[in-house]
């Protein structure tokens, strides 16, 4: 992922987020964000959408990853995780055909509670 001269500080537009890849505790590539999750009224992101499995495309499930999980490692141009990819596909996820329901505080709270992030 190439970076643009005006995005080399703190800040990055959504749309250089989305389709970085997320590695895993073990440094090994475990998908790419599809999609950022804002809150409307504080204006923080909430969640990255990881996008994992399938093929091109196809078939992927979608993991919600608490924001606070992730940090940009540089050396690798991504986001790390703490978990494995073995460890995500016990994570709380959505196919293309299930609706996750981002108002269900139950499942905002398994989410978080998976990736020992407190909210």
């Amino acid at each position: 992922m190439a970076l643009d001269a005006d995005e080399t500080g703190n800040l990055i537009g959504s749309d250089k987020v989305e389709g970085t890849a997320v590695y895993g505790a073990d440094r090994n590539k475990i998908g790419s964000i599809e999609r950022v999750m804002i809150d409307k009224k504080s204006g923080r992101v909430s969640y990255a959408v990881l996008s994992f499995g399938g093929f091109l495309g196809i078939g992927d499930d979608h993991y919600p990853l608490p924001w606070q999980s992730l940090k940009y490692d540089t050396s690798l141009g991504g986001y790390v995780t703490g978990v494995t990819e073995a460890q995500l596909k016990s994570a709380p996820h959505y196919g293309n055909d299930n609706a996750w329901n981002w108002s269900d505080p139950t499942r905002t709270r398994a989410v978080n509670d998976y990736y020992g992030v407190a909210i």
